[in-house]
């Protein structure tokens, strides 16, 4: 079941990853698109077992890094995911979290994920990032994040629990 589990993860992070960086650009919002790999970590992060999810998000960090059009120095995503699928596994202890928990974890790690990727680059002098449009980027990639939970978070916390039903809480 785990290379099932790991397979499925990775196609997930794939089908995101390509849909993110070619159909996403056209519905941009000042060049801020949403983000379906952090969805794709955060949704692993509620439905399996911490160490799964921080793999997965430092894998599908080190893929958006990587990815064309990156301009940015890699490692910023992978450091930035592999956070917000600790922030996010914190949530789900004991019990399975209510829709409202999942859109509150999907803010928060968007909001944290957005933030250490944006002062990283501040502080690696990265040409494209300013402090003055730190704040535009932030909000409006926690917007786009949290608009898009209701369809992307179900289907994959169904995929991961059907998986690895071993580690679903009640």
């Amino acid at each position: 079941m785990t290379y099932a589990r790991w397979a499925a993860a990775l196609a997930a992070v794939v089908l995101a990853l390509v849909v993110q960086v070619s159909l996403f650009p056209h519905v941009a919002w000042h060049g801020i698109v949403p983000n379906l790999c952090l969805l794709v970590v955060v949704a692993a992060a509620l439905t399996v077992e911490a160490p799964f999810a921080l793999l997965l998000g430092f894998a599908a960090g080190l893929t958006l890094d990587l990815a064309p059009p990156a301009d940015h120095v890699a490692g910023r995503w992978a450091l930035a995911l592999t956070i917000a699928a600790f922030l996010a596994g914190r949530v789900r202890q004991d019990v399975k979290p209510t829709a409202l928990a999942v859109v509150g974890t999907v803010a928060a790690a968007s909001f944290v994920a957005t933030s250490v990727f944006a002062l990283s680059g501040v502080l690696l002098s990265d040409p494209a990032m300013s402090i003055a449009g730190l704040l535009e980027v932030v909000l409006v990639a926690v917007v786009w994040d949290v608009l898009l939970t209701p369809f992307v978070l179900p289907p994959l916390m169904r995929l991961f629990a059907r998986l690895s039903p071993q580690w679903v809480a009640p």
